[in-house]
């Protein structure tokens, strides 16, 4: 049984509503005929749309490197990225999300970027596709990237590096305690070391001292003398360059929803912000484009005015000539700190999880949806009849790190009751 909640979660009884066909990558759905028929209508998607190069074509496009055009609302922005990668499996599917205790008219819908590719999963995957193409195009070969030890950025950078031969080194944020010992194989550290990541560990108080830049450098440094040729990538892969993943996502939003049987017009966006970038290219391409939600932000690490002023860099990187005060909108979601729970927040994400079949990370989504619906309740007026759509950003591999504290509020288990021993019939149930 679960205990009481903050947010009492009723029934659901509502069917959800799909606008989009998630995994257009997916192979096995395809047999050989289909296969053929879908290389013919790529084949003249190509020829029709010579100037739409961020048309996802199904099966073979995945892995290919190609030229990009921005959307026409950001053509003016500089620099423009000459090429991208197709890491994700796009468009991620939008559907309405039936949370609880909603202020009166307002709507919950849902982008599933937690389902953008896998080992891949995550928001981090749009930036990757950039960034990693930025790499090849430097000759590099091997990428440096840093985070916490549960980083979904580090493992996802790890294995794009693999998919594209490119080794891979993670400087990754450990406890004084745990610095010098074996990290183990939980979570995002169990998938960066079968990729054969190179795993390099450092203090927290190490981190804080020198600083991401510093260390990322320091890397650089001794593998350049080894001959090697790495490429860094930032903390979450948020400089201006990772920035245009998520302002090629809202052209993916703006499509979906043109395409969509539901006519839905956003008011809001609501997404967790970890590094800044993908609030950067959200609020930037809704300011821009058609789409004019006002996009709101949840800080699970650094505080509001950190933030700020980080997007700003990003923003001026880009030469686009807005202030991001009047773009976002930043909260304070952190609680006891970065990767660090409340037992309330756990159980907020358990509740929602057996409720509505939506798996939260506890480090980023989790906390922004619980944030959101705090806000929600202290601030009815505020959402009334808003629609709103939620970025889910991945993240479900840090849900094994939690495995402990949550175990207790996870007790729906029971020995199976067998009265009386009935002998299977021939042929049924005989595995032993």
């Amino acid at each position: 049984m679960l205990c009481n909640r903050s947010f009492p979660i009723p029934p659901i009884n509502k069917v959800t509503t799909v606008i989009t066909q998630h995994n257009v990558h997916n192979h096995k759905r395809l047999d050989i005929l289909r296969l053929f028929q879908s290389h013919q209508t790529r084949t003249m998607e190509v020829e029709a749309n010579t100037n739409s190069s961020h048309t996802r074509a199904v099966g073979l496009d995945f892995l290919t490197k190609k030229a990009y055009t921005p959307p026409s609302w950001a053509s003016h922005i500089n620099p423009i990225p000459s090429h991208i990668f197709s890491l994700g499996h796009l468009p991620t599917p939008i559907h309405k999300w039936n949370l609880p205790n909603l202020p009166t008219n307002t709507e919950v819908w849902l982008k599933r970027d937690d389902l953008s590719g896998m080992q891949l999963s995550g928001n981090k995957v749009r930036k990757l596709e950039f960034l990693m193409a930025d790499a090849v195009a430097k000759g590099a070969d091997c990428i440096i990237t840093i985070g916490g030890i549960q980083s979904n950025h580090c493992r996802a950078t790890a294995v794009a590096a693999k998919y594209l031969n490119l080794d891979c080194y993670l400087i990754l944020r450990t406890s004084k305690v745990l610095v010098d010992q074996d990290p183990g194989l939980t979570g995002n550290l169990l998938v960066e070391r079968l990729v054969g990541a190179h795993v390099e560990l450092i203090s927290k108080e190490e981190y804080a001292k020198f600083g991401s830049g510093a260390l990322t450098n320091i890397l650089k440094e001794r593998l350049l003398k080894e001959g090697r040729r790495p490429y860094v990538i930032p903390v979450g892969g948020s400089n201006s360059l990772g920035t245009w993943g998520y302002i090629e996502a809202i052209r993916e939003i703006e499509e979906q929803l043109q395409s969509g049987t539901d006519k839905v017009k956003f008011d809001d966006i609501v997404v967790a912000c970890g590094s800044g970038g993908t609030i950067a290219g959200l609020s930037l391409g809704s300011w821009l484009s058609s789409l004019k939600a006002k996009v709101h932000a949840f800080s699970v690490c650094d505080d509001p005015d950190y933030f700020y002023d980080y997007v700003q860099g990003l923003l001026d990187g880009l030469e686009a000539g807005i202030d991001s005060r009047d773009i976002v909108n930043i909260q304070n979601a952190r609680g006891l700190g970065y990767a660090i729970n409340t037992s309330e927040e756990l159980k907020f994400v358990t509740e929602i999880a057996a409720t509505t079949g939506i798996v939260l990370d506890p480090v980023y989504s989790g906390k922004a949806a619980y944030g959101m619906l705090k806000d929600m309740a202290g601030n009815t007026k505020k959402w009334e009849g808003r629609k709103i759509l939620f970025i889910h950003t991945g993240g479900l591999l840090g849900l094994f790190d939690k495995v402990e504290q949550m175990a207790p509020s996870l007790g729906n288990w029971r020995r199976m009751d067998v009265q009386e021993y009935v002998p299977p019939s021939d042929g049924i149930g005989k595995m032993f």
